[in-house]
């Protein structure tokens, strides 16, 4: 593990974070779950280049994600093997504290409902534009 994984290791266990990424002097925290804080930060164009992550759960979704946001390694205390493939292909170093086939939904009755929006998608583009889409979907949009 590199300096700057170390230390978002540290912060994420520390606190009552969800996702922290680090790059040197710089941090970036987030306390929203599931794929929020990652969207959001998509969705801003911060540029993540050469951050180190560690996240509580990540699912093929939040790879794709990572994947987007440009970060080298990525740590989670739960990694499906879905995401980890993700990962992999994209040259991003994978850190699974736990090694699932696939993540859960929240209610614990079915597959993360992220996850399952991106199963068969191999492009990051494309994942993204299933992610806004399922998101909307599950607040309740169009």
């Amino acid at each position: 593990m590199t300096k700057d994984l170390t230390t978002a290791c540290a912060l994420l266990s520390s606190g009552d974070y969800t996702c922290v990424v680090c790059r040197g002097e710089m941090t970036y925290t987030a306390t929203d779950r599931g794929v929020a804080p990652l969207l959001n930060w998509v969705n801003t164009g911060l540029d993540l280049q050469d951050f180190s992550a560690a996240d509580r759960v990540v699912g093929r979704a939040t790879a794709f994600l990572y994947v987007l946001l440009g970060v080298k390694e990525v740590y989670a205390h739960v990694m499906s093997r879905p995401a980890a493939e993700v990962l992999a292909v994209h040259g991003i170093a994978a850190h699974p504290g736990k090694l699932v086939d696939g993540i859960i939904n929240r209610r614990g009755d079915g597959p993360c409902p992220f996850e399952a929006a991106v199963l068969e998608i191999t492009e990051p583009a494309a994942a993204l534009e299933a992610i806004r889409r399922k998101r909307i979907q599950l607040l309740g949009g169009n």
